[in-house]
């Protein structure tokens, strides 16, 4: 009860909106700490059946910086409740809200497709907004290139944008992101489908004027079947205009499995990899170990256990020694576990397994 009111607000900031409201009602010390602007600067709001948001908090949601809101999706109140907080968290008007990640929850009624959300997300975006990051990856819901051109439009400030969701189908074009990296030339992490990819984004992504790109998360899926090849060449040229750029890439079970090896090109800077097919691997471990070597930090594979996949994966762990985490959800052999142990010294956790478990698996943590 000594501590500094300061410090007690920066510790609160870090709590969600109901944690926030019972550390509100402890006392009058902690009471009075809530009002600091400080303890608002990262704020998770839950809006469910489950939780309900304090109507007293409404003047302090204008105070956020960072906001994580999670909508539960399958009750039309907890989507009301949730473009309330939105629009609370824009009402300030001065530009204190700087990210925003938008998550659903809970299984979408049959035909809704999001509408209200992401019309009350456009809505309440100012034109200028100085909204720095936009995480729309737990939005389920299919993202159209006017609802994209939209937002980069009223957020010209944006240095982050992650469009890579969950939906069933890639609904951006490569026009779209053109225009995207036209309106936010300060962009320089990018989350997307890589149907959403063209020879024409590349070469802007080469231009001179271009803003250094540090990372890019690409999603692959069934769209990439109707989609031209990015050529290694292409991603050679990419990687000397920007040095510091690392790629993560996750191929779900939707994309043919003649596309994998067009997806793996060597030049490719791969920091983290998510080979989530449950096809046959081998080959595709194979290529990761001699392309990836200097690049990967982080693997996942879901496929069908081996002993030739035993053996791919030992020679594996000792080319990609910057592994940090690696997760294959499979039964290995204990030579697996051991070589990943010996040959990755940064390595703080995996999923190994070297017999069946009840799922969902535990990763064992190092350090």
């Amino acid at each position: 009860m000594e501590l500094p009111e300061e410090i007690l607000a920066y510790i609160f900031s870090f709590l969600s909106l109901r944690d926030k409201y019972n550390a509100f009602t402890v006392c009058k010390t902690w009471s009075n700490t809530m009002t600091y602007p400080s303890a608002w600067t990262h704020t998770e709001v839950r809006c469910d059946s489950e939780a309900s948001v304090p109507q007293s908090f409404s003047a302090f949601l204008p105070l956020v910086r960072h906001l994580k809101l999670s909508v539960s999706v399958t009750e039309a109140a907890s989507r009301k409740t949730g473009l309330w907080v939105l629009r609370q968290a824009f009402s300030g008007g001065d530009g204190r809200l700087q990210v925003l990640c938008v998550n659903c929850l809970g299984n979408p009624p049959l035909f809704y497709a999001g509408h209200d959300l992401l019309q009350g997300l456009v809505d309440v975006l100012t034109d200028g907004s100085s909204l720095m990051e936009l995480d729309l990856r737990g939005v389920p819901f299919t993202l159209s290139d006017a609802f994209v051109k939209g937002v980069a439009a009223l957020c010209p400030a944006l240095r982050c944008l992650f469009i890579n969701n969950n939906s069933l189908v890639c609904g951006v074009v490569a026009e779209t992101v053109r225009e995207v990296l036209k309106l936010c030339p300060a962009l320089n992490t990018i989350g997307l489908f890589q149907a959403s990819l063209s020879q024409d984004v590349f070469q802007d992504l080469l231009s001179p004027q271009r803003t250094a790109l540090k990372r890019l998360e690409l999603r692959c899926e069934r769209s990439l079947k109707y989609a031209t090849p990015i050529r290694d060449q292409m991603w050679a040229e990419v990687r000397r205009r920007h040095p510091v750029l690392v790629v993560d890439l996750e191929l779900d079970h939707t994309l043919p499995e003649l596309h994998v090896p067009a997806v793996l090109q060597p030049s490719i800077p791969v920091r983290q990899l998510r080979l989530l097919t449950w096809t046959w691997l081998l080959d595709e471990v194979r290529l990761v170990g001699q392309s990836y070597a200097n690049t990967l930090e982080a693997l996942e594979v879901q496929t069908t256990p081996s002993p030739e996949l035993n053996d791919a994966l030992v020679t594996l762990a000792t080319q990609c020694t910057r592994l940090q985490e690696v997760h294959c959800y499979c039964v290995v052999s204990p030579e697996v576990i051991t070589a990943f142990r010996t040959h990755c010294p940064d390595l703080r956790r995996y999923t190994l397994k070297t017999r069946k478990e009840q799922h969902p698996w535990t990763y064992t943590t190092l350090r």
